[in-house]
């Protein structure tokens, strides 16, 4: 701890934006560089707690608290303050395989745990990992590290999300020839297609996916198991399979009117628009919001990407229905430290909306009720009534609607941002998997399924979650896939 009073002197401080109304004309990414020695003394403000929560990522009430990679964020934060940026690098990828995408689009679960934030604004430790990151790339630090001897096994990764990514990366590291899999024409799952280029650059995600190839790893597109291949075909040409396909299936809406044409799932009009934007020639540009108005149902931060890609693509209003009522702007008595803080913020998309439409389009504690469409059968408004939260004693909750609150709301694209319900049961039934030991053995962290040698990892064990939590997930599921394969091999030792 270079600095004991860091975290009294030094007040937070965060990168600057680009602005809003500018960033519009644009899909590159909306913060600013943040220079080296504010850097530095950021890093001074960590404490070096004796029981650092930030790093301590497990789930408390539901949410994540602290980091569930379990960076050694005190050790890297002080040697940044030292200056000291190559030994902060090393000490952020013994944890973290692909910092430069945590450092951009994840919550930061670690800040909401940070002791500082007990009584002041929480170490700025996002932004230093992915500044540690970015100069490690930058000074040439990150070069392609193949193993030194392979074990003569491989493995097959179904997916090239997070958690496949992880998971090969552990993989190949410890010696196995491993192959990822990826339905998908380019690799990255959510990371490529599920959020938008002026969150995570698409070079970024490239960038890491060449190396990891110039490290052995070998990705095969286009290619999805049930309809271009086989789980058998996997099984018998592969010592293992990890499987991380995701939770894809999306939820939907049984109301009314839903069959309507222009009304669509959120993530297939977010994979639209990545793919326009890579290859504007042959990208589906169909589910365009031009000069469209634009109503999202569900409040999260898909919702919130949506509203984004929205105002990119020059709709002509947007709004964001949610049900539950607005987050207070102070942490509640039931939210206390080092729980994951569930308060009032003002995401990127918000301000852009306000920027172009001077208000911010979320309206909170809202219900829509059936869906109009017009004589060609496309949808041309949205009937919603207005709801009250009732909680009962137990901490449970009920929604009443509120009499005389109904309206009626033009719109032309209607975006469904609900959550996902889990993986798609083409591919469970296809490979027999019984899909239900995936929670309970996520209870107990194990990453087995009912069929020999083939494990899970990612959101298809735990469901719908965060990144970091699908890195954890990849990692851990790699370490018992080499525990698994090693076991095999007469007086070899696991290697992760």
């Amino acid at each position: 701890m270079g600095k004991p009073t860091g975290f009294i002197e030094y007040k937070r401080e965060e990168p600057q934006e680009r602005s809003p109304l500018a960033r519009l004309n644009d899909w590159e990414e909306y913060q600013l560089p943040f220079p080296e020695e504010k850097l530095q003394i950021q890093g001074a403000r960590c404490m070096d707690c004796g029981t650092p929560f930030c790093h301590a990522g497990f789930e408390l009430n539901g949410s994540a608290s602290g980091c569930p990679v379990h960076n050694l964020i005190p050790e890297w934060n002080d040697l940044v303050y030292r200056g000291r940026w190559k030994e902060a690098l090393d000490r952020l990828l013994k944890t973290n395989n692909f910092p430069e995408f945590t450092g951009r689009v994840c919550p930061a679960p670690c800040e909401g745990a940070c002791t500082v934030a007990i009584h002041d604004p929480a170490v700025t430790i996002k932004n230093i990992e992915l500044a540690i990151i970015e100069k490690g790339f930058a000074e040439g630090w990150i070069v392609p590290r193949p193993p030194r001897l392979r074990t003569g096994k491989k493995v097959a990764v179904v997916g090239s999300g997070p958690a496949g990514l992880a998971s090969a990366d552990q993989l190949n590291k410890a010696g196995h020839t491993v192959t990822v899999f990826e339905r998908a024409d380019r690799i990255g799952g959510l990371l490529m297609y599920g959020i938008p280029n002026m969150k995570l650059e698409k070079r970024v995600v490239e960038r890491r996916v060449r190396l990891m190839e110039q490290e052995g790893i070998t990705f095969v597109t286009n290619t999805e198991v049930g309809k271009d291949i086989t789980m058998d075909q996997l099984r018998s040409e592969y010592d293992a399979v990890i499987l991380c396909a995701g939770a894809q299936q999306q939820r939907d809406l049984a109301i009314e009117g839903r069959e309507s044409a222009g009304v669509e799932y959120a993530m297939d009009y977010l994979t639209a628009a990545t793919k326009q934007l890579l290859n504007p020639q042959t990208g589906e540009s169909n589910l365009s919001a031009e000069g469209k108005d634009v109503i999202v149902i569900g409040g999260g931060d898909t919702g919130a990407d949506c509203v984004a890609t929205a105002l990119r693509q020059r709709c002509r209003s947007v709004v964001q229905f949610g049900k539950h009522p607005r987050l207070p702007d102070k942490r509640r008595p039931d939210n206390p430290w080092p729980e994951y803080p569930h308060v009032f913020t003002l995401d990127y998309a918000y301000k852009e909306a306000e920027a172009k439409f001077g208000r911010d389009p979320r309206r909170y504690s809202i219900a829509t009720r059936k869906i109009v469409s017009d004589a060609q059968g496309r949808v041309k408004a949205l009937h919603t009534v207005d709801m009250e939260k009732i909680y009962a004693p137990d901490g449970s909750y009920t929604f009443k609607e509120i009499p005389g609150s109904e309206r009626i709301w033009p719109a032309q694209l209607v975006l469904i941002a609900i959550g996902f319900a889990g993986t798609e049961e083409k591919l469970l039934s296809h490979a027999g998997l019984a899909h239900t030991n995936f929670k309970v053995n996520a209870a107990y962290g194990d990453y087995r399924t009912n069929l020999e040698g083939v494990f899970v990892a990612g959101d298809m064990r735990r469901g719908q979650s965060l990144i970091v939590w699908a890195i954890h997930e990849g990692r851990e599921a790699a370490r018992a896939c080499d525990q698994y394969l090693m076991a095999t091999t007469q007086g070899a030792e696991k290697a992760i």
